[in-house]
């Protein structure tokens, strides 16, 4: 064998000739910058083992070693039965909230949390004491999961029924809040190297997500209504979908509520494709009578999740995610080897939060703290092009491109106050929806309107716009 000393090709795949040795480095590089290049892309199948050394006239040890070293790195992943895929990219979406280390001094307005005050300190302090008096078996010893997936407490299910969902007898599994229950439900959904499709602004984790577990990601039209099913049909009828992700009650960034019949035509299309969907209702049953949840339009198909953290408190991280029937083990099965169990503490207080109506009272809480600084907001934002839903926790402010939003975002923080900026939102191209979230809940309302005031300001004098 002759393993010529020349630089790598950058194209896929590479040229026998243009590999140097030692063999397996040369040909990790040259997966690698394939990759770079997007001439492999997630969720690309990359050839066995066995075809690559006979392509490319090495031995099948040198090209396990390969591959063996780029698993190391994140960079592909293998699924028995199925084939090694493409799983890391180098331009993974950067979180769209400030870290501690560099939120010193910021008004932080880029990360959505509920409104929170002595009501949520003195309930949480009496549920504590409460627990501390009689400690829960679950929560005192509680190390075992259910290996199965049974019906919900009658707790869960009077939450679920107030986000318009009654999942009767059907599966569902408590989680750690709804970043738990959304990994589980793209794992139960689908398998490397699967087809799955979103907004074209949309969950920030949703990207880098579905590139650490190998699934090709696409972005589709969404207008000030939500998707937009034709769009949603030419991407099914020309490509294998197997899921839909989507978030179809406020929660998205641009804000938007889909209608029922809107609800309806995506349903339509994902049963004639036969697509599951993947329902985030994160935010629960903080809007005021929104159109019926999906999973209660397509039960049989939707993996529906919510939570108590957005609503509530953001330390509660208690999620429910409810699954079809045919999908109950699957869903067990992900969230034993990646949770294991939901934390017991936290589940003890979500069900009696639930069961004695606290929760209720924090959420009608909370429901008119977000109304009131939406209404301050459109006083403040007014002849500024902004969206907001009602009892958002957010509100949008669109930009007139690209270059604006990214002056907006510096000059913000600047300024003192931390905004999210559209480019943590976009799947896909990121100049389809310029703009930036600015968080309505998590700091008290005088720091919250003095870094709305800022915020107001610097976009009027940034987009020209006069009082």
């Amino acid at each position: 064998m002759i393993i010529a000393m020349v630089p790598i090709m950058t194209s896929w795949p590479p040229d026998p000739g243009s590999l140097r040795r030692p063999a397996y480095r040369s040909l990790v590089k040259a997966i690698e910058t394939a990759i770079q290049n997007d001439a492999l892309k997630p969720g690309d199948r990359l050839p066995t083992q066995r075809k690559l050394a006979y392509d490319l006239n090495l031995s099948v040890q040198t090209v396990s070693r390969a591959y063996a070293k780029l698993t190391e790195a994140g960079k592909i992943t293998g699924a028995v039965g199925r084939g090694t895929f493409v799983r890391a990219s180098q331009d993974d979406v950067k979180m769209p909230f400030v870290t501690r280390k560099t939120s010193r001094g910021l008004l932080d307005m880029s990360i959505l949390k509920p409104v929170t005050d002595h009501a949520h300190e003195d309930a949480l302090q009496e549920v504590l004491h409460a627990i501390a008096r009689s400690v829960p078996h679950s929560v005192l010893g509680g190390s075992r999961p259910d290996l199965g997936i049974g019906a919900a407490s009658a707790a869960i299910k009077h939450w679920l029924g107030l986000c318009g969902l009654d999942v009767g007898d059907g599966p569902v599994i408590p989680t750690n809040g709804s970043t738990s229950a959304m990994s589980v439900a793209l794992m139960a959904a689908a398998q490397p190297g699967d087809l799955v499709v979103t907004e074209n602004i949309g969950h920030h984790t949703l990207r880098p997500l579905a590139r650490f577990l190998g699934l090709r990601l696409q972005g589709v039209t969404v207008d000030d209504g939500g998707i937009c099913p034709h769009a949603l049909e030419d991407i099914c009828r020309d490509h294998g979908v197997k899921a839909l992700y989507i978030m179809p009650t406020g929660m998205n960034p641009l804000a938007f509520t889909m209608s029922e019949a809107r609800r309806a035509a995506v349903v339509d299309i994902a049963r004639r494709h036969d697509i599951t969907i993947i329902e985030n209702h994160a935010w629960g049953p903080l809007q005021d009578a929104p159109p019926p949840p999906i999973a209660a339009l397509a039960p049989e198909r939707t993996l529906f999740f919510t939570s108590l953290s957005k609503c509530l408190i953001p330390g509660l991280r208690v999620g429910y995610l409810a699954a079809p029937d045919h999908l109950g083990a699957a869903v067990a099965n992900r969230h034993l080897v990646t949770n294991w169990m939901a934390t017991g503490l936290m589940t003890e207080i979500a069900e009696r939060w639930i069961a004695d109506g606290t929760a209720e009272k924090l959420l009608n809480r909370q429901r008119l703290a977000l109304g009131d600084r939406a209404d301050y907001a459109r006083r403040i934002l007014e002849g500024l092009p902004f969206q907001s839903s009602p009892n958002g926790l957010h509100i949008w402010i669109g930009c007139a491109d690209v270059q604006q939003e990214k002056a907006l975002v510096s000059a913000a923080r600047e300024g003192g106050v931390a905004v999210a900026p559209a480019s943590s939102f976009a799947i896909g191209p990121h100049g389809l929806h310029p703009g930036i979230r600015v968080a309505l809940g998590g700091q008290s309302f005088p720091d919250f309107a003095r870094g709305l005031r800022i915020v107001a300001q610097i976009t009027r004098q940034i987009s020209g716009v006069e009082i």
